[in-house]
């Protein structure tokens, strides 16, 4: 397996949404949560200040665009035969029509899914151009795209926005979720491995903003309030060296843990897309972790001399878990590998975005030719894929 990636290209979201902004927002829906008093700690301990969504704030907390109390007529005809005045009658639907509505699926969903393709295609164009290609020379599309499910979806509306030729592969994802940023290098290092002259372009647009649920009073739903960002990345994948590449991938690595599919989830109910975390779950991501250092070791057991990683670009679904591969990592390991994977974070958990945005720090911030890296991302499943290869 030998596999060449240029630099990616990262859109941010444009809309900043601060930390306190949430904070305010949660604290006056939900005064009387039994979290409220510790609201502000737990928001700190994130160590995110501000993240980019491709919405505004409002947009999630606004109400919907129906009456407030369905069934208006069943409910009346209700309180006249419980022997209520009509007056009074009157005052309750009244007050029940004042309870603003909650956005329904749609409402949330499909002015993400407009985002999310417009963000998508701005970030293959610019993959295109720092890979200093132009669409008609694309052999295949990846793309994924976990919160905003469609058919047809991200892949072809990319074909179609940017445009790709008719003969294009198309090969859509959209439940890969935090994995999506290793498992689609993977995936487009096979295939530039079975046709070297191939040219393969990976989409991850995430629109995570979508599981902000204003409703939700669980301690769980107030961290994933705080935790996600929104964010579009793209880059080219070929099977032979470019001028533009930057990263040799030479090796991947694909683990799941069985029985482990509850602990971290999607739920779409009648409000939209809720994200849902079980606190067994970094415990979990642990796992898969111990599993990857066997990996590397088998691989490089018969190394003339003890091998490590020169970059670690992890995301293994926060911060907690990258602790744990500190604590964990072989001691004869230098410090420092997940600077970048921290740095990420301070600015949100992005998914399956999340690694493409971490390889592009570490471009931006220079490498050494020959430095060695390994990329790694686990998602709810659990399921993981790691990569090994060398910086150009």
């Amino acid at each position: 397996m030998a596999a060449y990636l240029c630099p990616p290209a990262v859109i941010h979201g444009a809309h900043p949404v601060t930390t306190g902004q949430i904070v305010a927002e949660v604290r006056d829906r939900h005064r009387h949560a039994a979290w409220a008093p510790r609201i502000d700690g737990i928001a700190a301990s994130t160590g995110i200040e501000t993240r980019g969504w491709m919405l505004p704030l409002e947009a999630a907390v606004a109400a919907g665009g129906g009456p407030g109390a369905p069934g208006t007529e069943e409910t009346q005809r209700a309180l006249l035969r419980e022997g209520f005045a009509e007056q009074d009658v009157d005052r309750v639907i009244a007050a029940l029509e004042a309870i603003p509505r909650r956005q329904t699926v749609q409402e949330r969903t499909a002015p993400a899914f407009e985002a999310v393709q417009a963000y998508g295609e701005h970030a293959a164009r610019g993959a295109l151009q720092i890979a200093a290609l132009d669409v008609a020379d694309v052999d295949c599309l990846i793309t994924s795209n976990s919160t905003t499910p469609a058919l047809p979806g991200l892949d072809v509306a990319l074909a179609n926005r940017l445009p790709l030729r008719g003969d294009a592969m198309l090969l859509p994802a959209t439940q890969w979720a935090c994995v999506a940023g290793t498992r689609s290098l993977a995936l487009a290092a096979e295939l530039v491995a079975a046709d070297p002259d191939r040219v393969v372009l990976v989409v991850i647009s995430e629109a995570l903003s979508t599981t902000y649920q204003p409703a939700d009073d669980t301690l769980e739903s107030l961290i994933v309030r705080l935790l996600f960002a929104d964010t579009a990345v793209a880059a080219v994948v070929t099977g032979r060296p470019r001028p533009e590449s930057v990263l040799r991938l030479d090796a991947a690595w694909h683990h799941t843990l069985p029985g482990t599919r509850d602990l971290h989830r999607l739920e779409t109910r009648a409000d939209g897309t809720h994200f849902v975390m079980d606190r067994r779950g970094p415990r979990a991501v642990q796992e898969t972790v111990t599993a990857m250092w066997e990996w590397l070791r088998l691989r490089h057991r018969d190394a003339p001399e003890p091998w490590h990683p020169d970059l670690l670009l992890a995301h293994p679904g926060g911060t907690r878990v990258l602790e744990y591969m500190e604590q964990t990592m072989p001691d004869s390991w230098p410090s420092g590998l997940l600077e970048h994977s921290r740095d990420s974070y301070t600015t949100g958990n992005r998914g399956g975005a999340a690694v493409f945005d971490i390889l592009r720090r570490a471009h931006d911030a220079g490498q050494k030719a020959g430095s060695r890296a390994v990329l790694y991302a686990a998602a709810p499943g659990l399921t993981a894929t790691a990569l090994e290869g060398e910086w150009l």
